[in-house]
């Protein structure tokens, strides 16, 4: 098709919409190609399964020295390529001295494994397409818990997760499963780890990955740990944002600031970003910056984060807070690069997987899957198995990141159409997105 076709097809497109919807001269409309987008889904699912993989090595390893365990001095840069020490829940039977903490890489002959910060995901996405909707109700968000995850085994759910689970097989749905009368786990790390996908799912609009999100976060999470949660949607959200920049870093610490916006200054949250950045522009190492965050909140339990004087077990080591925190250091120390970020997180202590899985899955979304593959010096495997941990979906949980990306893609046209009130410009294979002018 010509050019000039093209262009008077375009602006036919956009006098249909006038017409119809009434022209709105507080919305800016930006065009988004599907097929690049796709990449992009791609790029998530494996630079989120490279991430998860690798933080997964040192995952509660290191938590500091309060309370009953006690697991001596972080790690740090010199650790890197190391023996991996054993993670607080490991039998001391058990020989590390051949695991290393390196980044784990799969051939293209080998299968990706699902794990929590990844499947429960994935299952947000099967469940949007599986019911034809934008928005999950309480009922379906119920029936699918139920139906994906395993009920008397392994099931790979932790805190807030399996106790939601657990009211959900009694009868509650959400999100009063989420609810601190009925959940005493609601601001631990589950809902930040499993719904950062629903910014992906609405392009550029921040306020309709909330809305999507809204009842997924709510499963499980309040108050802060909702909060911090609703960040990652948000910059999910805004790494689809149609501003030009130099670098990967520069959309990073843009992104960044631009979601800062939404937390609370009153909160913790916010202001653990807001010490976390200090240090950053401070100049000192990574270390020093996380060390430095263990000392004031989990030591000294400032600006309001008393996780501490609770007495849980690992001291909260799974809490949204402290996991929150840690993720900054890797957020801002590793300025964007996938290998930096991924290194600093695994190393930088407590639940290390989800900080790295949460900042591989958005990088890798930024730079797509060849730059991934460019980065490492390799081709990776496409295929994922969602059974290691769920159950009960097609193909024996055989899937691929070329299907999931096209499944994600199926769920954006529904909600660019249904709840943007855009457009899916088949001609050029584009989304038509209404963005309010500022």
């Amino acid at each position: 098709m010509g050019f000039l076709k093209k262009l008077i097809l375009f602006s036919l497109f956009l006098f249909f919409i006038a017409c119809n919807k009434g022209i709105n001269n507080e919305f800016e409309y930006i065009e988004i190609s599907r097929e690049n987008y796709t990449n992009k889904l791609h790029g998530f699912w494996l630079g989120q399964s490279i991430a998860n993989w690798t933080g997964l090595i040192t995952e509660m390893d290191k938590i500091g020295n309060i309370g009953e365990i006690k697991t001596g001095n972080f790690y740090t840069r010199d650790d890197w390529g190391g023996i991996d020490q054993r993670s607080i829940w490991e039998d001391s039977l058990v020989n590390k001295s051949r695991v290393k903490i390196d980044f784990v890489l799969k051939d293209e002959s080998d299968i990706w494994g699902s794990d929590d910060d990844t499947d429960i995901e994935y299952m947000y996405q099967y469940l949007l397409n599986f019911n034809d909707t934008s928005i999950l109700s309480p009922n379906q968000i119920r029936d699918g818990w139920l139906k994906h995850i395993k009920s008397n085994e392994e099931n790979y759910l932790w805190e807030s997760n399996q106790v939601a689970f657990d009211l959900m097989k009694s009868g509650m749905k959400p999100p009063e499963t989420g609810d601190p009368i009925n959940n005493n786990s609601y601001m631990m790390i589950d809902a930040q780890l499993t719904t950062e996908i629903f910014g992906l799912l609405s392009p550029s609009r921040p306020d309709i990955g909330l809305k999507m999100a809204e009842l997924p976060i709510k499963t499980t999470a309040r108050y802060e740990a909702q909060e911090i949660a609703e960040f990652y949607v948000i910059m999910h959200s805004l790494a689809s944002n149609s501003k030009e920049f130099k670098s990967t870093k520069e959309t990073i610490f843009w992104i960044a600031k631009q979601s800062r916006q939404h937390l609370n200054d009153n909160n913790y949250p916010a202001k653990m970003y807001d010490f976390t950045e200090k240090l950053y522009k401070s100049g000192i190492k990574w270390e020093d910056a996380r060390d430095s965050i263990y000392q004031r909140y989990q030591v000294d339990q400032k600006d309001g984060y008393n996780l501490t004087s609770k007495n849980l077990y690992c001291n909260g080591c799974f809490a949204a807070g402290i996991n929150f925190a840690s993720s900054l250091v890797s957020l801002f120390y590793g300025e964007g690069d996938i290998k930096e970020t991924i290194k600093i997180g695994t190393l930088s202590g407590w639940d290390s997987d989800n900080p790295t899985s949460t900042w591989g899955g958005l990088i890798g979304f930024l730079i797509g899957k060849e730059m991934i593959e460019k980065e490492f010096n390799r081709n990776f495997s496409s295929k994922f198995n969602i059974h290691r941990t769920r159950q009960n979906f097609p193909n024996n949980g055989i899937d691929s990141f070329y299907n999931m990306a096209s499944e994600g893609i199926r769920v954006i046209d529904r909600v660019v159409e249904e709840e943007m009130n855009g457009r899916i410009n088949i001609d050029n294979n584009t989304w038509l997105i209404p963005i309010k002018k500022k």
